[in-house]
């Protein structure tokens, strides 16, 4: 009896440990939250355990991984690196359970750097305040190195808020919040070459956007409008085919959009409320990319800043910053409709990478 016991707390314990995956968390450091901190997230239950400090960084607000993910790379959010107007960045080898190991750090070349993007070639580093991209290698051992090239959006009248970037093919796209377009380079040698700056609506101000898998739609969050602009390509140039409320009809206060995704299957647009502290659910038209509002749900939190999408797809999870949790939703596979499962408390959580 005793050894059948022992067998099945050992096959519990294999299956548990299975459905078990990475989840790291980006924070804003404060009296409670001393850099990125590592979780077991389950795939099966939506459950998010054993918490634990694994890099002490200054602000490491955005989070990526490598292409291989062996690496990982974190802005550090500040603007006095090496007593300089400038945030950095810094690269750590994942070890065994999780744990970060320290590589090196390098500066953003801006200051406030808010966003991180990384493909097999490249690195581009949006600077907020600043308003400038950095662009880097990274070396065989996963060092980042000092930038090659540097993007400045700034002009004598206008001010860059560069937000967050996204490589497509040999293209990069660049959301500034400040300019208030989205800026589409493409490849030329070793240097990126501005192709065209897409503008959005009147004070939009876009902040994130995600590109379908064939290129052929982007759709940009924009921070000040609470608005979703669906951008369609058309001979390498794309134009803007709808401009879509995030927010309740019935809502009429302040509120501040954050961020987007689309679901693993592209079927659906998801996007986050700071002010209405909602989660908002589109239905796409896969045909002719347009958006149908479907879904408005409570984060069961204040400010709603990153979330993401589980690999399976099955759960989302919102980085709550003001109310420090994370609230855990299941989502249905054939409405892309959100439920809320449960939530947890953490350090100050701004990001959240699977």
């Amino acid at each position: 009896m005793k050894q059948l016991f022992n067998t099945l707390f050992l096959v519990v314990g294999i299956t548990t440990c299975a459905q078990n995956i990475p989840l790291y968390l980006g924070t804003y450091t404060d009296e409670k939250s001393e850099g990125i901190y590592y979780y077991n997230f389950n795939t099966k239950t939506g459950e998010i355990s054993d918490q634990k400090l694994v890099a002490t960084l200054n602000n490491p607000s955005f989070l990526s991984y490598s292409s291989n993910r062996k690496f990982l790379y974190a802005v550090s959010e500040v603007n006095n690196f090496s007593n300089t107007n400038s945030g950095f960045v810094s690269a750590f080898s994942v070890v065994k359970n999780g744990e970060l190991q320290f590589i090196n750090s390098v500066s953003s070349n801006g200051a406030h750097p808010c966003h991180i993007e990384v493909n097999s070639k490249n690195v581009a580093i949006s600077n907020y305040s600043g308003g400038t991209i950095s662009i880097h290698k990274i070396g065989g051992n996963g060092e980042i190195k000092p930038a090659n090239q540097i993007l400045n959006h700034n002009t004598v009248k206008k001010k860059s808020h560069a937000h967050s970037t996204q490589f497509f093919k040999n293209d990069l796209f660049v959301a500034d919040l400040g300019r208030n377009f989205l800026a589409h380079y493409s490849k030329e040698d070793s240097n990126f070459v501005l192709n065209e700056n897409y503008l959005m609506g009147k004070k939009s101000g876009p902040r994130h956007f995600k590109i379908t898998k064939n290129g052929n739609f982007i759709y940009v969050i924009n921070e000040y409008s609470s608005t979703i602009s669906v951008l369609k390509n058309s001979k390498h140039q794309y134009k803007k085919i709808q401009n879509i409320s995030t927010l309740d009809t019935n809502f009429k206060d302040e509120n501040s959009c954050a961020d987007i995704h689309l679901s693993n299957d592209e079927n659906y647009v998801y996007g986050s409320n700071r002010g209405e502290n909602s989660m908002v659910v589109f239905k796409r038209n896969a045909i002719n990319g347009t958006l149908k509002k479907i879904q408005t749900i409570s984060v069961e939190g204040d400010w709603p800043r990153n979330f993401t999408i589980a690999p399976n797809g099955q759960f989302l999870l919102v980085a709550n910053q003001k109310s420090k949790n994370i609230s855990v939703y299941k989502v249905a596979s054939k409405t892309g409709k959100l439920s809320y499962l449960q939530s947890v408390q953490v350090p100050t959580p701004v990001c959240l990478l699977f």
